[in-house]
């Protein structure tokens, strides 16, 4: 049986939500859509997300940049539409700064169903003067102070050919080019990279800015279980279950050191790369992303997941209600397991409290506010390795008096949408009726937690199931403002 202690009475250490900082999103255009929108809000309402990010925000499909009559024309009005209503939400975007315009690409080679142009530019100086001249628009139009509370980020994944026709060094002229167009508008402005998969080319990057004297406010790259680690063209079940537990908090430990101490943000990460697995639909991706976030929150700056949505086009534009998407959300809006891990960690205090115990597939957290505490529970493995449900005691000590203690799941049975949709038989059009019934199997549903409360000792015995996640709150009895004690 997993044993957990918490000192409710010791000090805490600051717990940081990065994992708000900033989520994922498709490419610029969906970001006009009115659902895209409405998710999002929700998503910013709920979730607690500051800044999207997306790929494609000068591609021609944006009309940001293109040639009449052999003069250049830009166009910012979509760009202008998009930040409008991030603006108008509480949000913020943190630029991604692709894909090459026609107009200046050095070649014809693209990827995704959209054609996004991934060759270098043919003149390094035009592709600075539609950056700067982008970056200066939206200083004139929002105000530096405003931008400067923005991030810029170079491009996307340079380090892997299918985004980056060029060499390394042409990704770094790239860079030198766009930060100086930047920074020539307003020193302040934030700009960083390399924007890299698999956690790749950041000393190298560091070194050509040092060398170079060139600025990098921030340090950007992406992971991903399933990062090929020895096991190239292997399924995506195949990779995870030859990946290692808690790999991705190795991972950022070492972007952490090689960071030279800038700020590191890792602009996407998923429970896998494929963007057709069933998991991320289901209760594993919730104990996941749990057990992620909270172990890479210390470390880094920003942890963007991607992404929000399930209304994403990259290959085409699926219709199923749960074909394995990236997002948070289904096409319909209902929530994913997923979503509500991230439910249950926005509501999180800011305290985080040192916990005894250790189990080989359970984690615990215990977290604290002024007049309550969490504790968080995930139960999780990768696919082929051993796992079963778990009969869990948890003793809080120098705990005051519980007025109410309430236990919320993510489990097989528990806001699973998914189970609904496979009960109905895996329609791959839902009717209203439909959807009404799956958001309601989607919610997180609070019911009252049995405890023990002796001598300033809390006792807590509940089961987790596998590939599960449940958090038990302990609200206190208010304390007397002129004794201190409990009333």
């Amino acid at each position: 049986m997993p044993v957990f202690i918490c000192d409710l009475s010791e000090p805490g250490r600051p717990l940081t939500h990065v994992w708000e900082h900033t989520v994922g999103s498709d490419h610029a255009p969906v970001a006009l859509r009115a659902d895209w929108q409405s998710q999002l809000a929700r998503c910013r309402a709920e979730l607690g997300f500051r800044h999207v990010r997306f790929h494609g925000l000068m591609c021609d499909d944006m009309g940001t940049m293109i040639v009449h009559n052999d003069k250049f024309l830009y166009s910012f009005f979509n760009a202008d539409q998009i930040v409008d209503f991030l603006l108008s939400i509480g949000m913020k975007p943190f630029v991604e700064l692709s894909f090459m315009p026609e107009a200046l690409a050095s070649g014809s080679t693209t990827v995704f169903r959209y054609r996004a142009n991934v060759t270098p530019p043919r003149d390094f100086g035009e592709w600075a003067t539609l950056v700067g001249t982008l970056v200066r628009h939206w200083v004139s139009r929002y105000g530096v102070e405003e931008v400067r509370t923005w991030f810029f980020e170079v491009w996307n994944e340079p380090n892997l050919k299918d985004f980056w026709t060029g060499t390394q060094q042409e990704y770094f002229e790239l860079y030198r080019h766009t930060v100086e167009a930047i920074k020539a508008v307003d020193a302040q402005l934030r700009v960083g990279g390399p924007a890299s998969a698999k956690n790749e080319w950041v000393e190298e990057f560091l070194d050509f800015c040092e060398q170079q004297r060139l600025p990098a406010d921030f340090v950007s790259t992406h992971h991903y279980p399933t990062d090929a680690l020895g096991n190239e063209g292997q399924d995506t079940e195949t990779q995870l279950a030859n990946s290692r537990r808690s790999i991705l908090r190795e991972q950022v430990q070492g972007t952490h050191r090689r960071a030279r101490g800038r700020p590191v943000y890792y602009t996407e990460w998923n429970t896998s790369s494929n963007p057709r697995d069933p998991r991320h639909d289901e209760p594993y991706a919730a104990a996941f992303i749990v057990k992620t976030v909270l172990e890479a929150s210390d470390l880094v700056e920003g942890y963007s997941f991607w992404t929000f949505s399930d209304i994403f086009e990259e290959n085409y534009f699926p219709s199923v209600p749960f074909h394995g998407g990236f997002g948070l959300l289904n096409l319909h809006g209902i929530a994913k397991p997923a979503y509500r891990a991230f439910e249950l960690l926005h509501r999180l205090g800011t305290d985080r409290l040192r916990v005894d115990g250790l189990h080989d597939t359970v984690d615990a957290w215990v977290i604290r506010k002024p007049a309550a505490v969490t504790v968080l529970l995930a139960n999780h493995a990768l696919p082929r390795h051993a796992i079963e449900a778990q009969d869990i005691y948890v003793r809080l000590t120098g705990a005051r008096t519980p007025r109410r203690i309430t236990l919320e799941r993510i489990d097989e049975h528990h806001a699973n949408a998914k189970r609904v949709w496979r009960d109905m038989g895996e329609p791959d059009y839902l009717s209203a009726d439909q959807i009404e019934r799956l958001q309601a199997a989607s919610r997180l549903v609070q019911e009252p937690q049995p405890f023990a409360y002796t001598e300033r000792v809390i006792h807590l015995d509940l089961v987790l199931p596998s590939h599960a996640v449940a958090t038990v709150t302990v609200e206190f009895v208010p304390e007397s403002p002129e004794t201190g004690a409990t009333s």
